[in-house]
């Protein structure tokens, strides 16, 4: 008969790559010292997905919170526009580089990053909750959207606790109410789905509140839980061209891109070549 300590191991290779764990003991002091480079003056993380998962998960053994922002070109542009926006997201212990226009701008600048798609990031977060009894909250979206994301994780899922959901049309009365909700019952792991930047600043609020809390800004994710938004086919996500099968499905997301895509590259490039000019001199 399997020990209990084998049985766990044995159901963590089930979720978790094997490739995890041969990096886990060799890394875990490495990997609490972030390595970031900034993009238009915001850090980015250069973690790749599971050394990301392993500073996350050190931190929840630690119990110690972090604020985990999945970072992409539409961020970045906001957060140079809105102050507030923009310190809470250099402020955050975690930026993962989500989506191809991060990972082409850091290839401008010679960093060959893999990039990190916050949905299968959360889903993979979620997995090593449910393992290690770790209780999450959800927090956003439609009531019809979050409650059919918190089903389908519950069967996806075994042993998952998740503790508090509510949906994400509330107003700043409302708002004051959830937050207070969420600290009495403290779960280990909110997932909040509110959409770039009110999902940071609501966060931020929180974090104060709840210093030992692991938070992550999810914007669509619970969509796809929920079953009602499907994701690319795996041919699309290998060659990193989700987001031009989502744009096939969904036209009106063109405008989102384009100009704005092309024209954050250029800043990017005109950015390295200023940093290398200045190294030059």
């Amino acid at each position: 008969m399997k020990s209990p300590l084998v049985i766990k191991f044995d159901k963590l290779n089930k979720c978790l790559d094997k490739s995890f764990f041969a990096l886990y003991n060799y890394y875990i002091m490495e990997l609490m010292q972030r390595i970031t480079e900034p993009i238009l003056g915001f850090e980015v993380d250069l973690f790749n997905f599971n050394e990301a998962v392993i500073f996350v998960h050190q931190h929840l053994k630690e119990n110690r919170g972090l604020h985990i922002v999945t970072i992409n070109p539409e961020m970045i542009s906001i957060g140079s526009r809105n102050q507030e926006f923009g310190r809470i997201l250099n402020e955050a212990e975690l930026s993962i580089p989500d989506g191809v226009g991060i990972k082409l701008a850091l290839k401008i600048k010679g960093i060959n990053q893999e990039n990190i798609p916050g949905v299968d990031f959360c889903k993979k977060l979620i997995s090593l909750c449910a393992l290690e009894n770790y209780t999450i909250g959800l927090v956003g979206a439609k009531e019809e959207i979050v409650q059919l994301a918190a089903q389908n994780l519950h069967k996806e899922f075994d042993n998952l606790n998740i503790t508090y959901i509510h949906n994400g049309y509330f107003d700043a009365a409302q708002e004051e109410i959830i937050r207070e909700e969420i600290k009495n019952i403290a779960p280990k792991v909110v997932f909040v789905a509110l959409g770039a930047p009110k999902q940071e600043i609501f966060i931020s609020k929180l974090k104060e509140q709840m210093p030992h809390t692991v938070f992550v800004g999810v914007g669509g994710s619970f969509d796809v839980w929920s079953g009602k938004v499907k994701r690319a086919p795996e041919i699309y996500r290998k060659l990193g061209l989700e987001w031009l099968y989502r744009t096939i499905k969904e036209p009106a997301r063109f405008k989102r891109i384009f100009p704005a895509l092309p024209l954050f590259l250029i800043r990017v490039i005109m950015e390295t070549v200023h940093e290398s000019w200045v190294k030059i001199r």
